[in-house]
C-alpha cells in the first residue's frame, strides 16, 4: 500500500507554513460501523492478549470495540474519543498487534511505530501504557520527551533494539534530524490529540516529522474534537481513512461512570482517599487537587 504523491504536499505545507483547507464545511462522518464486543473475537496474539487482561481489562470500551480493527487491518484511522474512554489502550493494542518483536523476523529490533502526543505527562503515560500491555511480547518502548538526559535517548536508540518511540514534536525531531531515530522499517504513525497536534501550536514541527515517515506508513490520528480546519488536514497525508465517530452523549454515558463521596471536614479527604485505593483495583490515575501545598503533600 503506497502513499502516492506524499512529498509535495507535505513540502509546499512545510514551506509556506499554511495547508490550505477546504471552504466547504467538513462533516464528519462514521464510515466503519463495525464493533467486535469482545477482546477474544479480534483475532489478537496470545501475548496481546494476556496483555490486556493482565492490565486490568476485561471488556473493550466503545472506541475499543470499533478503533482497533481497522488498526490491525493495516487501515488509516481517525477516530474520536474523549479522554478516559480507552482511546490510549485502543491505539496500544492496535500498535501491539502489528508489529514483530520475534528475532526471527528483519523488523524486530528496529522502531515499527512513533506515537506522538502534545505533553511529555501524556507522553510517559502512553509509553507506561504500552510498555505494560507489551509485556509479553518483552517490548521495547522509548519515552522520548523533553526533561530527560538527550544522551541516554541517543544510547537507546543506537542499540538497536526499540519497537516503539512514545514522544512529544520536539524531542522526536531533535531525534529526527540527527539521525539517531531511524524511520526505515516504520509501520505506524499515531498522533495522540491530534487537534491540538495540528493546530498552530503544533503543526510545523509535525510538518517535519512527516518528512522522515516512509511513504507507505500507517497513520492514526485520535482526538477528542475533529474541527474543520483538522478534517480538511487529513486529505493531505491520509488514505481512505477509517472513520469513527461516538457520539459525545455515548461516550460519557457508555464509556465514563462519574460518582462523587461528600466529605464533611478537609482532614478527612486524605483518608477517604486511602481507602478507596485500598478497595479498587486502579492501574493509573489523575489526582486534581486545586492547590499547589496540597500536590506536594500528597506527593510525600
Amino acid at each position: 500500500m503506497e502513499r502516492t504523491d506524499q512529498s509535495a504536499p507535505q513540502k509546499e505545507a512545510h514551506e509556506n507554513e499554511e495547508v490550505k483547507t477546504d471552504t466547504v464545511e467538513e462533516v464528519f462522518e462514521t464510515n466503519w460501523d463495525l464493533e467486535v464486543k469482545s477482546f477474544d473475537d479480534m483475532g489478537l496474539r496470545e501475548e496481546v492478549l494476556r496483555g490486556i487482561f493482565g492490565y486490568g481489562f476485561k471488556e473493550p470500551s466503545p472506541i475499543q470495540q470499533r478503533g482497533i480493527l481497522p488498526i490491525i487491518q493495516g487501515k488509516d484511522t481517525i477516530a474520536q474519543a474523549q479522554s478516559g474512554t480507552g482511546k490510549t489502550g485502543a491505539f496500544t493494542i492496535g500498535v501491539l498487534q502489528s508489529i514483530e518483536t520475534d528475532p526471527a523476523q528483519a523488523a524486530s529490533g528496529h522502531i515499527q511505530a512513533l506515537i506522538v502526543s502534545p505533553t511529555r505527562e501524556l507522553s510517559m503515560q502512553i509509553a507506561y501504557v504500552v510498555h505494560s500491555i507489551g509485556e509479553y511480547m518483552k517490548i521495547n518502548v522509548l519515552p522520548c520527551v523533553g526533561g530527560t538526559v538527550v544522551k541516554e535517548d541517543i544510547k537507546q536508540l543506537k542499540s538497536g533494539d526499540v519497537h516503539v518511540v512514545v514522544g512529544t514534536p520536539g524531542r522526536v525531531n531533535d531525534m529526527l534530524k540527527k539521525g539517531f531515530l531511524k524511520t526505515d522499517y516504520l509501520k505506524l504513525f499515531v498522533l495522540d490529540e491530534a487537534d491540538e497536534m495540528l493546530s498552530r501550536g503544533f503543526k510545523t514541527q509535525i510538518q517535519d516529522i512527516f518528512k522522515y515517515l516512509p511513504p507507505d506508513v500507517q497513520i492514526c490520528l485520535f482526538s477528542a474534537t475533529l474541527p474543520n480546519e483538522i478534517l480538511s488536514l487529513t486529505k493531505h497525508f491520509m488514505r481512505d481513512p477509517a472513520k469513527i465517530l461516538v457520539k459525545n452523549q455515548e461516550l460519557t454515558l457508555e464509556g465514563i461512570h462519574q460518582y462523587y463521596i461528600a466529605v464533611e471536614k478537609e482532614e478527612w479527604k486524605m483518608d477517604v482517599m486511602l481507602s478507596l485505593y485500598a478497595n479498587l483495583d486502579i492501574n493509573q490515575a489523575i489526582i486534581y487537587c486545586n492547590t499547589k501545598k496540597r500536590v506536594e503533600e500528597l506527593e510525600a
